[in-house]
């Protein structure tokens, strides 16, 4: 029998992406991950929901960053153990929503198009923060961990 090699085979590793993968099927994990979901499909089709898909270098930012969120998100839900690693992007992705309609092709259309992208955005950060967050904490909890008190030797 071959066995991996590198850290692929790491005891360790193994332990962790076990522990990730119970931690994303919790359900406030899922919750969170399906409202990023929802939000990133939200942001790439706004263009056409708001009407400012005549200004082509924001509707291809949103809508890129609305499938790259919803990729993500649906990565995330269905397998956390694997995808732990580029979750932290989805908070980026939230505040580069909320900074686009400045910094793409300078002064931003409309207000609609910026109040879009700001709200769009804040509920994109809060809710892939909240995702990592209830892995953090789920990590935690089974670690056997208490507010500022860490068990073992460590």
């Amino acid at each position: 029998m071959v066995r991996p090699t590198g850290l692929a085979g790491h005891p360790d590793v193994v332990e962790l992406r076990e522990t990730y993968d119970r931690a994303g099927s919790t359900a406030p994990a899922q919750i969170m991950e399906g409202l990023t979901f929802l939000a990133g499909l939200y942001l790439a089709i706004s263009p056409w929901v708001i009407g400012f898909h005549p200004s082509t270098s924001l509707t291809v930012n949103n809508l890129i960053v609305g499938l790259a969120v919803a990729a993500l998100a649906l990565g995330c839900a269905s397998a956390f153990g694997r995808t732990y690693g580029v979750s932290w992007v989805l908070p980026l992705l939230g505040v580069w929503s909320i900074i686009s309609p400045w910094v793409v092709r300078g002064a931003p259309g409309t207000p609609g198009a910026v109040w879009n992208n700001v709200g769009a955005g804040i509920l994109i950060l809060l809710f892939g923060a909240g995702a990592l967050a209830s892995a953090y904490f789920f990590r935690r909890h089974e670690r056997g961990e208490r507010a500022g008190h860490r068990l073992g030797t460590w």
